[in-house]
């Protein structure tokens, strides 16, 4: 069983872009820290620019019965890709939105996530401990289906 994390558009450049707003940690800093603190789980982890690519993955880890759910920050796909919402509708595991910023105190047009609607939920503004909340979510979740 793994659980899968995917960041879109530009979030290769934490820890260089905007970081007055996203922190000057690299993603793979934050990656490490929730590896350790979730050391009990698989955590996969993909990372695109690329529209095309970003539903390739959706789909690869959301129809694989070994995932126990999808971390998704979409980026700036989250505010007009409906081919992403699209694909992560179709995946039968569950799907949890991340942004690191709060997007509602933000520029207006990052306000609405189209994407936000096929998610199970989202997590906005919590920093990089979005990804932590949104994984102990999905596990919290799978733990008590299993047991029900």
């Amino acid at each position: 069983m793994f659980l899968s994390i995917i960041n879109g558009p530009n979030l290769n450049l934490l820890g260089k872009r905007c970081p007055e707003i996203y922190g000057s940690a690299t993603f793979e800093d934050t990656l490490a820290e929730i590896r350790k603190d979730f050391n009990d789980y698989r955590i996969e982890y993909f990372q695109s620019n690329c529209e095309g690519e970003l539903i390739d993955a959706i789909q690869r880890d959301g129809f694989n019965p070994d995932c126990l759910g999808i971390v998704i920050n979409p980026g700036a796909y989250a505010h007009y890709s409906i081919a992403i919402a699209d694909a992560i509708e179709a995946a039968p595991a569950p799907v949890i939105e991340v942004h690191i910023s709060n997007i509602h105190a933000r520029e207006e047009f990052r306000h609405k996530s189209v994407t936000a609607r096929a998610a199970r939920g989202v997590v906005a503004g919590c920093g990089r401990d979005g990804y932590a909340l949104a994984l102990l979510h999905l596990i919290r979740t799978a733990n008590s289906n299993q047991n029900a």
